[in-house]
């Protein structure tokens, strides 16, 4: 059972419109931090990922 403010590797590629293995890419790059969870199940902080998702938009959007 995941706990309140953190989200699954699968929500966050959602989240982030992304695919599953670059979810793992951003964590490789130091972009993204797991918070949780085990190592093939982690888990993502909500902050850091709507964080993530609002960068990646400006970026997109300049």
């Amino acid at each position: 059972m995941i706990r309140p403010g953190y989200l699954t590797a699968h929500q966050t590629a959602r989240v982030l419109d992304v695919q599953l293995d670059t979810v793992r890419q951003l964590v490789r790059r130091g972009q993204l931090a797991r918070c949780g969870g085990s190592p093939r199940q982690p888990w993502y902080a909500v902050a850091d990922v709507q964080a993530l998702a609002a960068r990646r938009r400006t970026l997109d959007a300049a």
